[in-house]
């Protein structure tokens, strides 16, 4: 299992950024992928980015292409995503995951991201 601290979520007004860290610790040899998720208010959890721990791959959701960039850190066992053109939809927890191979995944506890109009 794998613990993940999450932080760098906060109130922005539009057109703002925020950068949020995901720090992964415990069994972290068996890390496929990281990734973000993010879940509004009265809707479903959604798809951000996702990046691979060796390869550094990258995919995004369409509506956040262009505006947000993961990133991760090896060494430090650390997942990072750059938002910046912030718009009020984009307000939501989001959520750190980890996915290993064999299928398991681990989630963060979330944080909170709010945009302003």
């Amino acid at each position: 299992q794998v613990q993940l601290v999450e932080s760098g979520g906060g109130l922005v007004q539009a057109g703002g950024s925020l950068r949020l860290s995901c720090a992964a610790s415990g069994r972290t040899f068996n890390i496929y992928k990281m990734g973000w998720y993010r879940q509004a208010p009265g809707k479903e959890r959604e798809f951000v980015a996702v990046i691979g721990w060796s390869g550094g791959n990258t995919d995004y959701a369409n509506s956040v292409k262009g505006r947000f960039t993961i990133s991760r850190d090896n060494a430090k066992r650390t997942v990072y995503l750059q938002m910046n053109s912030l718009k009020p939809e984009d307000t939501a927890i989001y959520y750190c995951n980890v996915a290993h191979y064999g299928g398991l995944n681990d989630w963060g506890q979330g944080t909170q991201v709010t945009v302003s109009s």
